[in-house]
Parts: structure tokens; sequence; C-alpha cells
């Protein structure tokens, strides 16, 4: 008999918990101005939940400065989606954009990706916590899970739910036993 695999587990291992967000934005505002394109490129991921490649795959024909929105080429079988930006955060993109030469906005590798990861993060996780941690922060704010799953690119709400059910039991557990 075959055997089923396991549903995706989310614990906190996998994001930043809000002391390492905030440990990580205090960094990240630090070096803004000694390394600003790297500090772009974990804000970017941090407001846009994209996975490393989508961010790496940025063009400056993904950016419309009517709207102020970022377009991402899904991968992994996602869906494609435009998501808005921050003002702030928009005219760096923008700028960042003006400053390179050729369609990538990040031309870098993705083992370098990781390198600049590895100096910046607050705490000893992946790259990829940076997503869920856009996940996880977004559907506290919203409690939305459609829109959660439209800002992340799932094709199926069945992956979304992975944080609508555990943001809630995190909730409730505290409720009942606080």
């Amino acid at each position: 008999m075959a055997q089923r695999k396991a549903p995706y587990s989310l614990n906190k291992s996998k994001y930043l918990t809000d002391f390492e967000f905030d440990r990580l934005s205090s960094i990240l505002d630090s070096f803004e101005h000694k390394d600003f394109r790297n500090v772009l490129l974990l804000r970017m991921a941090l407001a846009t939940g994209a996975r490393a490649t989508e961010l790496l795959n940025l063009q400056k024909s993904h950016v419309d400065p009517q709207e102020r929105t970022v377009f991402i080429r899904g991968l992994k079988g996602s869906r494609d989606r435009e998501l808005p930006l921050k003002p702030r955060l928009f005219e760096d993109l923008m700028r960042q954009s003006e400053s390179v030469e050729g369609d990538q906005i990040f031309p870098i590798s993705y083992n370098r990706l990781r390198q600049i990861w590895q100096l910046y993060r607050p705490v000893h996780k992946k790259f990829h916590c940076l997503r869920h941690t856009f996940a996880i922060r977004l559907y506290k704010k919203t409690k939305d899970v459609r829109l959660l799953q439209m800002a992340l690119g799932h094709t199926n709400i069945v992956n979304t739910m992975i944080y609508a059910d555990y943001v809630y039991s995190k909730e409730e557990l505290r409720k009942l036993i606080l």
C-alpha cells in the first residue's frame, strides 16, 4: 500500500517571529545606504512573498509606474500576480531598476542571493522563511484566505490553508490556555 505524503507543517523554524522580523528590519535599516541593492532585495522578499527565483527574474517591464505595482511571474506551477508596493519601497525599486544595465532588476545568481541572506539574516533560517513570514503577517492582518492565495500565487487553496490553520490554532490555543 502506498504511503500518503504528510501535509506540509508550518512551525517557528520556517518563518520569522515578530521579534526576528523586527531584528531583521533594524539590520536592514542600518545597512540601507551602504548596501542599497541587497537591502532592497530582502525588503522586496518581505513585502511580496516572492520566491527567491521569482525575485531574481524581476524585469524592468514588470514594474508599473502608474499603478505602483510589481508583476511577479509565478514559478513552480503558481500563478502570476501583480502586487502593490508601499511608496518608499516602490521608489527604491524604481531607483534600482534605473541603476542597472539590461532588463533584470537584480542581476545576481541564486547562490549570491543565499550569501546575501546569510550576511543579513537575524537567525539561522532559510531565505524561504521570508515568504512564510509575508504570508503569516498578511493573513493575520486580513484574515482573508482568498486574498492570501492570490498574493502567494497558489493555484490550490489547500496550500494557502496551511497559514490560516496555523494562525488560527495558535491564536485559539492561546485564548484557551492563557
